[in-house]
C-alpha cells in the first residue's frame, strides 16, 4: 500500500458509462477520495458504497469527490450503481493497473485489498487506511476526513 505523502500514481480507467477517466481528471474539482474493492454486489461491498452513498452530499459539501475502484467491467459497475443508487462513478480496473500501482493487489494476486486513499489535488497521499473485512472503518475514515475539512473551514465553491 502506498505511504502517506507519497505521490499518487497517475492512472486512466473506464467508468461505468465507458467513459476514460484520470487521476488528473478527478482531481480538478478537488481531493479526491478513492477507495479500491474486490467485487460489485458483494454483501461487504455493497454496504460499503451504499454507506459512502449515505454520506455523499456531506462528502460534497466539504469540497472532496469519491470514486471507487474494482476489477469489475463497466457493465458491471453500470448495474451496481443503478441498483443501489450511487451517486459517484465507479472506475473499471480488469487488468488492475491501477490497483498494482497503489499496490492493493491481493494475496499472491487474487483479489483486491479494501483499501481507502485521501489524496490531495497535487497528488499527495494524505491519508490511507486498509482493512479487508472490516468494512465500517473506511466510513469512519471518509467521516474523518469530512469532518477535519469541515472544521478547517473548507466548504465546496
Amino acid at each position: 500500500m502506498l505511504s502517506i505523502g507519497s505521490k499518487a500514481p497517475e492512472f486512466v480507467l473506464s467508468d461505468q458509462d465507458g467513459a476514460e477517466i484520470s487521476l488528473s481528471d478527478l482531481l480538478q474539482d478537488g481531493p479526491l477520495i478513492i477507495y479500491f474493492y474486490p467485487a460489485d454486489f458483494t454483501p461487504g461491498c455493497t454496504k460499503e458504497a451504499c454507506s459512502i452513498r449515505d454520506i455523499h452530499a456531506d462528502i460534497q459539501a466539504v469540497g472532496l469527490n469519491v470514486v471507487g475502484i474494482s476489477p469489475q467491467d463497466e457493465e458491471s459497475h453500470l448495474r451496481f450503481r443503478e441498483q443501489h443508487n450511487l451517486p459517484f462513478l465507479l472506475l473499471s480496473d480488469p487488468d488492475k493497473v491501477a490497483i498494482k500501482m497503489y499496490d492493493v493487489d491481493g494475496p499472491f494476486g487474487v483479489g483486491v485489498r479494501r483499501a481507502t486513499f485521501l489524496i490531495n489535488q497535487d497528488r499527495t497521499i494524505r491519508d490511507t487506511i486498509m482493512a479487508d473485512v472490516r468494512v465500517a472503518r473506511h466510513l469512519e475514515f471518509i467521516q474523518k476526513a469530512v469532518i477535519l475539512r469541515e472544521t478547517a473551514g473548507l466548504k465546496s465553491r
